[in-house]
C-alpha cells in the first residue's frame, strides 16, 4: 500500500496569524486621505491581501479615474510608513504561536506566504515567533505576481521542498483562497480577517475555522498530524 504524503501548511499572515487587517486598513485610510482620495473604509477592506498594485487597480474602479505613478508610489510609501507606526501593537491571534509550534514539534512543514513588503512583514514576524533567517518566509518581494496569483504559496512550497497540491493554504482573505484553488491546493479559511463562512466557502475553502486555535483544536481534522 502507498503511503499517505504528509500535509504542509502554507500561512498567510495579516489576519491569519496576526490581528492587523483592521490596523493595515487604518494605514491606507491615512495614506489615501494624504494623497487627496476620498474612498470608505470598508472598501479599503475588501481589498486587504491583494498586492499593492492589484489594489491600486482596484482603487481606480472604485473612482472611475486613473492613479498616476507618482500617486501611486506615494501611497505604497505612506501607506507602509503609517502601518510600521502602529505595528508595535499589533498582536498575535488567539492559538497562533502554539499553532506553530505544534506543527513545528510534529515535523509537519509550514511556511508564512504574505502580500506585505519585508518591510512591513519583517517587523512583526517575531510577534509570532517566526525568524526569517530560520524559518521559510515568503514576501511580495519574492515573486512576480500577488495574490489572487497562487505565485506566493506556489515559493512557499518550493522553498519547503513540498508540493503545493499536497498542501493546504491558510488563509482569512478570499484572495487566499483563489489562490489556493489556482495552486491546486486546499484551502482552510479563518473568520479572522473579517470574511464570512460563506464568502471563503464560495472561494474554495472546505474548511472554515475560527481563528488559529480553533483549527488548533481540530487539527486531525486536517491532516495535522505525522
Amino acid at each position: 500500500m502507498k503511503a499517505l504524503t504528509q500535509t504542509s501548511f502554507l500561512f498567510d499572515l495579516d489576519g491569519t496569524l496576526l490581528d492587523s487587517v483592521y490596523d493595515h486598513i487604518a494605514a491606507w485610510n491615512s495614506a489615501l486621505r494624504e494623497t487627496g482620495i476620498d474612498i470608505s473604509a470598508w472598501r479599503v477592506h475588501r481589498r486587504i491581501g491583494m498586492s499593492g498594485g492589484l489594489f491600486t487597480a482596484a482603487l481606480i474602479r472604485e473612482l472611475g479615474h486613473e492613479i498616476d505613478e507618482a500617486t501611486q508610489q506615494r501611497l505604497s510609501t505612506l501607506h507602509s510608513q503609517y502601518y510600521n507606526e502602529r505595528s508595535s501593537s499589533v498582536r498575535a491571534l488567539p492559538g497562533a504561536v502554539k499553532l506553530l509550534e505544534y506543527l513545528t514539534a510534529q515535523e509537519i512543514p509550514w511556511a508564512i506566504a504574505t502580500s506585505s513588503h519585508m518591510k512591513t512583514a519583517g517587523p512583526v514576524l517575531a510577534k509570532i515567533g517566526v525568524d526569517p533567517a530560520k524559518h521559510v518566509v515568503i514576501t511580495r518581494d519574492l515573486v512576480k505576481y500577488a495574490k489572487p496569483d497562487p505565485d506566493l504559496f506556489i515559493a512557499a512550497a518550493n522553498a519547503l521542498g513540498v508540493k503545493m497540491e499536497d498542501s493546504c493554504v491558510v488563509g482569512d482573505a478570499v484572495w487566499d483562497m483563489l489562490a489556493s484553488k489556482r495552486g491546486h491546493a486546499l484551502g482552510i479559511g479563518f473568520l479572522s480577517g473579517g470574511y464570512g463562512e460563506t464568502e471563503l466557502r464560495q472561494a474554495g475553502a472546505y474548511r472554515v475555522f475560527e481563528d488559529p486555535a480553533d483549527m488548533l483544536a481540530h487539527i486531525d481534522e486536517v491532516g495535522g498530524r505525522r
